[in-house]
């Protein structure tokens, strides 16, 4: 695809795929579903029967990650940790967590810095070997091991996560309630759903066992093993989220965080979706109006028109697919995927623009090529399992809808965000998770009021359509910490190449300097 051929523009399919992870999941969180497998919980400090993971020390040997085209090497070396999947029961069953590293290059190190990309179901390894590459000339790499994990459940990891086949995606399985009116999940279907994804993931104490507070408590475990007194962590959209529970079940173990592109720890799901969606239609709208100073825009030279002449062009694809060179065609779900896919990096909004333009001579490609990006497909056909893991995780995370709950949510998405309404009519809308064997396990608000927590960095984009910036105002205020205002159009901003945000961010890390209070940088 050639908006990956160069680095610059890697950094934009890198920021689609944060950002859509952030927005795709299933719902959770009021209604239980069945009883008899233990979740959640409170921290558990090392102790009797936790010793012998917090002892461990990873045999780390020499690994080549694979990189997205146009990332130059890394030398990179990785291992593996086991961990208790359910840590009330330390004896039990485990589960084994994929850690990789990319050794410091300066001579005086101050330890490691650990990554998470987001999702919450995409791999942490490839992600730090990722930023080794863009971060080649900065002092962050000069004194900091950076160590990438694949969460509990989630890439190389296992047990692994896995709900669908490659055949059953490619068909377009559900992975979220949302857009209702098109195949709604019926109760059969979401008892089915639960079914096959414990058959295919290890059985239901997995599915009951990683959610955010769970990884949490593995990145505690990680950063014992890798003798690292305390936790230094820069993560990125739902790395946010993970970032701040940790800092709350375990404060006294936090050297420093960086969270860039904030949940808002405020917000519940039904907020927080409503929150992203509005945000979507605004980065739509302004996608628009660029389109609009061009010649022959498919959307229209009026922006404030360009929602109905994109559903004109898009609800035709529910009943008949826009044709596509390999075969498959694209559908409704897969046109509105690709252009919000693009949304995330204003690098990709003439890759999007030019996929509309496509459809009005009925060709898909662009959208599709947007679209699998988004998923990971490969050119063999196969999925990672990040979408699937990010389902099943949002199931813990989330509040849990009934289906009173979760069609309403559905209207107030359409209401927010019209370009993505199908406009169908539907009765009912189902959330995924109603029927998972244990209740969610994060609880809302969280990671407020902590007592003894250093100072935290927040980076906040003004423009950012799947985290809107409210969120990152007030989880700096969550937290007591500091933030980083960034003019720009884009999700997160760590890995923007921005010599402004990267230079604010290394202080904060290798001196622990915060900026100052009202501190901005302009993307």
């Amino acid at each position: 695809m050639p908006y990956r051929k160069r680095p610059a523009a890697v950094l934009g399919a890198a920021a689609l795929t944060l950002l859509l992870g952030a927005c795709a999941g299933q719902t959770g969180g009021q209604t239980a579903g069945q009883t008899g497998v233990q979740a959640g919980g409170q921290a558990v400090e090392a102790g009797t029967g936790l010793d012998r993971f917090y002892g461990q020390k990873p045999a780390f040997k020499p690994c080549e990650p694979q990189l997205p085209p146009g990332v130059p090497a890394v030398k990179a070396e990785c291992a593996r940790l086991k961990v208790p999947l359910d840590y009330q029961n330390p004896k039990g069953r485990q589960a084994e967590i994929a850690v990789l590293r990319v050794p410091a290059r300066g001579k005086d190190p101050i330890g490691s810095l650990v990554l998470n990309p987001g999702g919450p179901g995409f791999p942490g390894t490839e992600h730090a070997a990722v930023t080794a590459a863009v971060w080649g000339k900065s002092p962050i790499i000069e004194r900091f091991d950076l160590v990438g994990f694949d969460p509990r459940g989630v890439g190389a990891s296992t047990p692994a996560l896995d709900c669908y086949t490659d055949a059953e995606r490619d068909r377009g399985a559900k992975l979220s309630s949302i857009p209702a009116g098109i195949d709604d999940w019926t109760r059969q279907e979401t008892r089915r759903l639960v079914e096959q994804c414990a058959e295919r993931s290890g059985g239901m104490q997995v599915l009951a066992h990683v959610g955010t507070r769970d990884v949490a408590r593995d990145m505690d475990v990680l950063r014992q093993a890798l003798g690292d007194e305390k936790l230094t962590y820069a993560g990125s959209s739902y790395g946010t989220r993970l970032g701040a529970v940790y800092a709350e079940m375990f404060p006294k173990k936090v050297r420093a965080l960086v969270l860039d592109g904030a949940f808002d720890p405020y917000a519940g799901t039904y907020e927080r979706r409503v929150q992203q969606a509005t945000g979507m239609q605004a980065s739509f709208e302004r996608v628009a109006a660029s389109c609009a100073t061009q010649q022959d825009c498919p959307l229209g030279t009026n922006p404030k028109r360009a929602t109905q002449a994109f559903q004109k062009l898009v609800r035709p694809l529910i009943d008949k697919p826009a044709r596509t060179s390999d075969g498959r065609g694209l559908t409704y779900e897969q046109a509105v995927e690709g252009v919000t896919a693009a949304m995330y990096s204003k690098t990709l909004w003439p890759v999007a623009i030019t996929g509309i333009a496509e459809l009005e001579a009925g060709k898909g490609d662009t959208l599709l090529k947007l679209r699998d990006t988004y998923h990971g497909r490969r050119a063999d056909g196969g999925y990672p399992n990040s979408l699937e893991a990010t389902m099943t995780i949002n199931c813990l995370d989330e509040e849990r809808h009934t289906p009173k709950q979760e069609t309403a949510l559905n209207r107030a998405w359409f209401k927010a965000a019209p370009f993505t309404d199908p406009g169908r009519p539907f009765k009912e809308a189902r959330d995924g998770c109603e029927q998972w064997p244990v209740k969610p396990t994060l609880g809302y608000p969280y990671a407020t009021d902590i007592k003894g927590l250093p100072d935290t960095l927040t980076v906040s984009v003004t423009g950012d359509p799947a985290t809107p910036h409210e969120g990152g105002i007030n989880l700096a205020k969550a937290l007591g910490g500091s933030l980083l205002t960034v003019e720009g159009e884009q999700h997160g901003a760590l890995l923007a190449g921005n010599a402004c945000v990267n230079d604010a961010v290394a202080a904060y890390l290798i001196d622990l300097k915060s900026p100052a209070d009202g501190a901005r940088c302009k993307l």
